[in-house]
C-alpha cells in the first residue's frame, strides 16, 4: 500500500519527536510491505522565520494532497513574551484547522500498567481508565469576534456556535460510543451560557437516532472535578472548543506524563495526527524529549487514516515493551538510566 503523508515537524521539540515517529513508521512499512512517501512542509515559528507566515499556502497544498498529516508542535517563547506580536505561530494552527476543516479533536486518555504509579493520582482512582474526549476544534470562542474598545481598556472575545457544528461533532461522539461502552457525556455550562444550551438541546434531539447509547449531561466544572476523582467512570465525552482545550490537558496527567498521549484531528479534507504536548522550547535540540506520544499518534494514523489495524497494534506493542523494559527518556526514567530521544526512536524501530 502506498501511503502519502505530509510531515509538519513545526517548532521546538517537534522536529526531534517527529523524526523518531518517522523511523518507526518506516520500520512498520518495511515489515508489512508498504511504501511511505513523506512530504515535509513548514509551519509555526519556523515558517514565520522562512516566509513570514505561520501556515503558508505551500504547506496547505502539501496537506491537501496527502492522505494524512503527521504533526509535531507549534510555539516559540519569543512570541509568547511579546503580546504585541502581529503574527504568531499559534495563528498557523488555527488557520490550518480552519482550512483543512479539522473540526474534531480526538484525545484518548488511558493508563500504562508499567507506569501506573507515575501518575499524580492514586492507583485505585485511575486503574482501568480508558476514555476519549472529542473536542470541537473550529468554532467557539477561539474563532469568534474579538477586539478592544474604550481606548484599549476593554477586551472582548465572542463564543458562537451553529447547530450544524454541534451536530457533526456529536455524530462522531455517538458513533464512537457505539464501538465502545455505549456511554456518552455531553459537557457544557448550560446553566449560564446560551451556546451551551444550544449544545444540550441539539444532542438531546439526536438521542433518538442512537437508542443504545446512554447519554449524560454534565457541567464542565463538575467534569473537571470528576476527572481527577473517578476518571474510569467516563467513556466518551463531547464538548466545545475552550472547555475541551482545558479538560484534555487536565486528563493528560492521569497517565503520568504529557509525553505519552497521542491525538487525532479529524477533518473534512484530511486528518492530522499529533502528540498532545507543546513545543517545549526549553528541551529543543537537547535530545531529551519523550517521543512516545508522537509515535502513538502515528499508530492512530495507521489505524484511522489507512485502516491498518495490525500495523497500529505493532507500534503500540513496541511502545509498551519500551516502557516495561525501561527504554525511556528522562521524564519517565526516575532513578534508572535515561535514554536520549534518538536512542528511544532507534530502539523502537529496531524492535517493531
Amino acid at each position: 500500500m502506498k501511503l502519502n503523508i505530509a510531515l509538519l515537524a513545526g517548532d521546538g521539540i517537534g522536529p526531534e519527536v517527529v523524526d523518531q515517529a518517522v523511523k518507526v513508521c518506516d520500520a512498520v512499512a518495511k515489515k508489512f510491505g508498504h511504501e511511505i512517501a513523506w512530504t515535509a512542509a513548514l509551519t509555526g515559528a519556523s515558517a514565520i522565520d522562512a516566509v513570514g507566515e505561520p501556515y503558508p499556502d505551500e504547506t496547505h497544498e502539501v496537506c491537501m494532497a496527502a492522505d494524512a498529516v503527521l504533526f509535531g508542535a507549534i510555539g516559540h517563547p519569543r512570541y509568547d513574551n511579546d503580546p504585541k506580536a502581529k503574527v504568531r505561530p499559534e495563528q498557523g494552527l488555527l488557520k490550518m484547522r480552519q482550512k483543512l476543516g479539522l473540526f474534531a479533536n480526538v484525545r484518548p486518555t488511558f493508563t500504562f500498567p508499567s507506569l501506573i504509579d507515575n501518575s499524580p493520582l492514586k492507583r485505585e482512582r485511575i486503574e482501568g481508565t480508558d476514555l476519549i474526549i472529542l473536542r470541537e476544534l473550529t468554532g467557539g470562542i477561539y474563532f469568534g469576534e474579538r477586539g478592544r474598545k474604550d481606548g484599549d481598556n476593554t477586551a472582548f472575545d465572542t463564543c458562537t456556535y451553529t447547530r450544524e457544528e454541534v451536530q457533526r461533532l456529536a455524530k462522531l461522539g455517538f458513533e464512537l460510543a457505539m464501538t465502545r461502552s455505549k456511554k456518552l457525556c455531553c459537557v457544557d455550562k448550560a446553566n449560564v451560557l446560551e451556546t451551551s444550551r444550544l449544545w444540550r438541546e441539539t444532542v438531546q434531539a439526536m438521542e433518538k437516532d442512537y437508542p443504545e447509547v446512554t447519554v449524560s449531561y454534565e457541567f464542565v466544572d463538575a467534569v473537571a472535578m470528576r476527572l481527577v476523582q473517578w476518571p474510569n467512570s467516563y467513556d466518551v465525552l463531547i464538548t466545545e472548543n475552550l472547555f475541551g482545550d482545558i479538560l484534555t490537558d487536565e486528563a493528560s496527567v492521569i497517565s503520568g506524563s504529557m509525553g505519552l498521549m497521542p491525538s487525532a484531528s479529524k477533518g473534512i479534507h484530511t486528518s492530522l495526527y499529533e502528540p498532545i504536548h507543546g513545543s517545549y522550547p526549553q528541551a529543543a535540540g537537547k535530545d531529551i524529549a519523550n517521543p512516545l506520544a508522537t509515535v502513538l499518534s502515528a499508530a492512530m494514523m495507521f489505524e484511522d487514516a489507512f485502516g491498518l489495524k495490525e500495523e497500529a497494534e505493532a507500534i503500540r506493542n513496541v511502545v509498551n515493551k519500551s516502557l516495561s523494559e525501561g527504554i525511556v527518556t528522562e521524564d519517565l526514567a526516575g532513578q534508572n538510566k535515561a535514554y536520549k530521544t534518538s536512542e528511544v526512536g532507534n530502539w523502537l524501530a529496531a524492535n517493531v
